[in-house]
């Protein structure tokens, strides 16, 4: 009976070791990202509604691509100070044409916009943007799969441009609420990323929305050659007052103060109808939302960087212009950047001319808005 026991316990220890020993054998490598990658996302800015968020009715067509975002703004991007640009692509049209055996003409107009980065000296990042009903599929096996296999072929299509300025972002803000079947679809695309491009660096997104609290759960990659990124808006009651999206109430809000305070919030409150929503907004002026109160957010994902070993870039921040005053949106621009400064942490704005942008487009011509171009510490 002894020795029957005692085999039923050296069984069991052998059976359970195998996958300690694999867990604690198995470190994250170090990061192999070359400096001088890193270099060219100090300072970036987004294009968006050019390859994604494309609202023109007649769609991703040749006179959109080619009209959207010219070399004249290329030119002022990078006269303004910029060192990098993210380049929201939605996946699903080049995956349709894919399907139609007439994904060429897409490649040609994307090829053509990497391009005209590129010759001004920027750096990219291809940045895989879709809308919301495409990041659903991605419960379902068979859609990451082929999900997958276009990142292959994305990736291996631009396998032989600059590695060290053409980087690739798996997926914008995954909106997956479950961050550990997210981890296991991140990791498949990244496979799939580093099957087509062998060299160039990986750009790596947490769950959900990609905020700072989901970098921090997300466990980092087993490739070394991956930076980490996260999003930083918060707190949205103040950077998206006024939006039509996201929270229901928030269109409601107008003329909320940063850094908060509660006399402002208590008066922007009387505005909201339901209760429980101007409770929200009390709550903001007593937290006072100030330049400390951000450094600890930063704080946070800084310090994950820094235990894991991983470089890190907030690639989303910003506030919705609209409805805020432009000095208070500009004081929490330039606390957010000079704490992400501060942390050794690059930077790209949301966005080039949208409704958070860093210009105003009249007639076609852009002009750069010079508080938020001081606040991003920019020439």
């Amino acid at each position: 009976m002894r020795q029957w026991i005692t085999a039923v316990v050296f069984l069991t220890a052998v059976s359970i070791c195998p996958a300690q020993t694999q867990s604690h054998s198995s470190p994250v490598p170090t990061s192999t990202v070359p400096a001088t990658r890193l270099a060219h996302l100090h300072h970036g800015i987004n294009l968006s509604e050019w390859f994604a968020q494309v609202y023109d009715p007649r769609g991703y067509t040749k006179e959109h691509f080619q009209n959207w975002t010219t070399p004249a703004d290329i030119a002022l991007i990078q006269s303004a100070g910029f060192d990098h640009v993210r380049l929201s692509v939605n996946p699903q049209p080049m995956m349709d044409a894919a399907w139609r055996g007439g994904s060429e003409e897409y490649f040609g107009y994307l090829d053509a916009a990497v391009k005209m980065i590129l010759d001004a000296g920027l750096a990219v990042e291809l940045d895989m943007h879709p809308d919301s009903d495409f990041k659903a599929r991605l419960k379902d096996d068979d859609f990451v799969e082929r999900f997958a296999d276009f990142w292959r072929t994305v990736a291996r299509h631009y396998s032989s441009w600059d590695s060290d300025r053409v980087f690739f972002e798996v997926l914008n803000e995954p909106e997956m609420h479950d961050p550990y079947r997210w981890s296991g679809v991140e990791a498949r695309l990244a496979t799939a990323i580093r099957q087509g491009a062998p060299n160039h660096t990986i750009i790596a997104a947490g769950a959900r929305w990609d905020d700072n609290d989901d970098m921090i759960f997300l466990e980092p990659l087993r490739d070394p050659n991956v930076i980490y990124v996260f999003h930083f808006y918060e707190p949205h009651i103040f950077t998206h007052q006024g939006a039509t999206w996201g929270s229901y109430y928030w269109h409601w809000l107008r003329g909320l103060r940063y850094p908060s305070s509660p006399e402002n919030a208590a008066q922007v409150a009387t505005s909201v109808p339901e209760a429980i929503d101007r409770l929200y907004v009390i709550r903001y002026g007593q937290d006072h939302w100030d330049a400390s109160r951000i450094e600890a957010e930063i704080n946070q994902a800084a310090e994950w960087g820094k235990r894991n070993g991983v470089p890190l870039v907030c690639n989303e921040f910003g506030v919705y212009r609209s409805f805020s005053d432009p000095q208070d949106r500009a004081a929490w621009i330039r606390d957010v950047r000079t704490s992400l400064e501060r942390h050794n942490i690059g930077w790209a704005m949301w966005d080039y001319s949208g409704g958070f942008g860093v210009v105003t487009k009249k007639d076609g011509k852009a002009t750069l808005d010079e508080i938020t171009v001081k606040a991003l510490g920019l020439r």
